[in-house]
């Protein structure tokens, strides 16, 4: 298919081999790593080897998403764009649709793509992540139709066409809590920088009743106690996001302020 797959990837050896199998139908695959210092990039040749066209570029994410996604779409060869993160999977029924809807010479420069999220083995339905899965996410685009905006929650900005696949991606983070841990205070620092560079400030009762509301949001009203033990460790854990950002924020302008 007329499709360049762009994957971001940053030591992902327990996730990559699945997520470039779900992406076999791309005549192209561009792979670009953020310094891995695991085995990504060399279980990443084994695959693609017998692949006739992908590249695997390294390039320093430097806390900017929208920017290392904008120069991949650069590498990019074909019409059509497909952005992945490297714990995603395409499903056999999205494959399909998306092989479909390729062929069709319409309008549509752009498609959402629904998200099924997984953690601790169960699908969370519900919570922050329900609209994720009932609107989805900007990530198969003609090559000429927007660009990425946005340093960590990027998104796709383009003023074409779009519509809405019944597919989905299926994404599984956090393999274990350590991990979701550790990944919670790296995309907490990005954040606050962001928010910072932008001008925010934040105070004592942001700090603490953001984080609040936010979990009752999630776990309560958006019904993320269905989703059992995962669904409430996931809203926690979302809600403690919600108060490092602000936390951080808060030493970043007070040191700021002081020097």
């Amino acid at each position: 298919m007329n499709i360049s797959a762009v994957v971001l990837t940053k030591n992902e050896e327990k996730n990559i081999k699945k997520c470039l199998e779900s992406i076999d139908f791309c005549e192209e695959i561009i792979i670009l790593d953020d310094f891995s210092t695991d085995k990504t990039i060399e279980i990443v040749h084994k695959i693609l080897k017998i692949h006739k066209v992908y590249k695997v570029l390294q390039r320093k994410l430097n806390g900017d998403f929208a920017a290392q996604r904008n120069y991949g779409l650069s590498k990019a060869t074909r019409d059509w764009v497909l952005f992945l993160d490297a714990d995603e999977e395409i499903s056999p029924e999205l494959k399909k649709e998306i092989v479909s809807c390729i062929k069709d010479k319409d309008s549509i420069e752009a498609f959402y793509l629904k998200r099924r999220d997984f953690f601790w083995d169960r699908e969370l339905k519900h919570g922050e992540l329900s609209s994720v899965t009932k609107k989805g996410l900007i990530r198969l685009v003609k090559k000429e139709s927007g660009k990425w905006m946005g340093n960590v929650h990027e998104v796709f900005h383009t003023a074409q066409n779009c519509k809405i696949l019944n597919g989905y991606i299926n994404h599984l983070p956090h393999q274990s809590l350590s991990e979701f841990i550790k990944d919670i205070n790296n995309y907490s620092t990005l954040r606050a920088h962001e928010l910072q560079r932008q001008g925010y400030e934040t105070n004592l009762f942001e700090i603490v009743f953001v984080p609040l509301t936010k979990f009752i949001l999630n776990y309560f009203l958006l019904l993320g106690f269905l989703d059992g033990a995962a669904g409430f460790t996931y809203s926690f854990m979302m809600s403690f996001h919600s108060f490092l950002v602000r936390s951080k924020l808060y030493q970043y302008t007070k040191l700021k302020s002081n020097d």
